[in-house]
């Protein structure tokens, strides 16, 4: 089986976690990065042996002519990197937010699939190894019919001036934040693990004055089975973990057999109904790279795909759903209203 030529662009803060998974994965050469910055791309190639550097990613899927290539930039760079990959032919993945808004983003996944490449949204949560156990446990009918679900977001990184500065201070700048920028992986999560949502409510607001946007908030997701799933985020709240950005949270999931729990520490406990006893799930999990190595888990997924043609989560084409339930969250919020989700490209969950 042939290895996976894979270039990247960009190697600002949590492209160290796209590095570092690529760096293990066996099927993979890292063939060139791109980043502006040559300081940066200097010490990010000295750090991952990535043999070449460049300042033009045109110059460089001419050059080193890669199979896939995984964009890990800003946002109002997406549309165009993902253009310029397509033209020359080469897979892509993309950091979210893809792209600037869903229009851009819808584009963006036409050009993808009228070229013929697979273009693929880094959405990593799902891929988080507690997600996946959960997932096996509701489809095998241990909870029974699933009744609620809520995740606490608590990571306690955003009180005062210094918020976000020593790890990704744009986070201070962005006029869209908790949902656009955190609530969108539990918008993906919840879709995973519950079904497709069909509506929902919002409250949003600012509790830090130092940012620009919202920081804390409660989204009540109705889906189209029956389930409903609440997402109650505060950025400036935190929760007992050795790592409160391990899993940024709890959850509880609730059916009429009994419930299931993550803790912040990624435990799984499992309680049947009638029991007060919450008994430990057996889950293996490496704790390296990101959230239980989460990263590396969705570029093998991708890399499995491309090499043994294995199924594929998290299509551009699919992932414009995320997107249109983000702006629903954001409408509601400022009407004070339930808001259906607008119809988009069939989605697989």
């Amino acid at each position: 089986m042939k290895r996976l030529k894979v270039a990247v662009i960009g190697a600002g803060y949590f492209s160290q976690f796209h590095y570092d998974a690529w760096s293990r994965i066996a099927d993979v050469e890292l063939v060139g990065l791109c980043e502006i910055d040559r300081a940066r791309a200097e010490l990010a190639a000295a750090r991952w042996s990535v043999p070449r550097i460049f300042d033009d990613p045109e110059t460089m899927l001419r050059e080193t002519r890669p199979d896939l290539v995984d964009i890990v930039t800003p946002p109002p760079t997406h549309f165009a990197m993902v253009s310029l990959a397509a033209a020359h032919k080469v897979h892509v993945i993309c950091q979210k937010a893809f792209c600037r808004d869903i229009t851009e983003a819808q584009e963006a996944a036409r050009i993808a699939d009228e070229t013929g490449i697979v273009a693929v949204v880094h959405e990593n949560f799902r891929f988080q190894p507690w997600y996946g156990e959960m997932k096996r446990r509701i489809e095998a009918g241990e909870l029974g019919e699933i009744y609620q679900a809520r995740f606490n977001l608590r990571p306690g990184d955003g009180q005062g001036a210094n918020a976000y500065l020593d790890r990704q201070p744009y986070f201070q700048k962005m006029e869209k934040f908790l949902v656009h920028e955190t609530a969108v992986h539990f918008i993906d999560t919840f879709r995973y693990l519950f079904g497709e949502i069909g509506s929902v409510f919002a409250d949003l607001r600012r509790q830090n004055p130092v940012i620009a946007g919202e920081d804390a908030g409660i989204i009540l997701f109705r889906h189209q089975n029956g389930i409903r799933s609440l997402f109650d985020g505060n950025r400036l709240s935190d929760h007992a973990a050795s790592n409160q950005r391990l899993t940024m949270g709890e959850m509880l999931i609730e059916g009429e057999r009994g419930a299931i729990r993550l803790d912040g520490d990624g435990r799984v406990t499992q309680r049947a109904f009638g029991s007060n006893e919450w008994t430990p799930v057996a889950l293996a999990w490496d704790n390296v790279g990101f959230a239980g190595d989460c990263v590396k888990a969705l570029q093998q997924h991708v890399v499995d795909h491309l090499l043994k043609g294995a199924p594929i989560a998290n299509a551009a084409t699919d992932y414009i759903r995320n997107i249109a339930i983000e702006d629903a969250v954001y409408l509601s919020a400022r009407t004070g209203s339930i808001q259906p989700i607008v119809q988009t490209t069939p989605a697989v969950i």
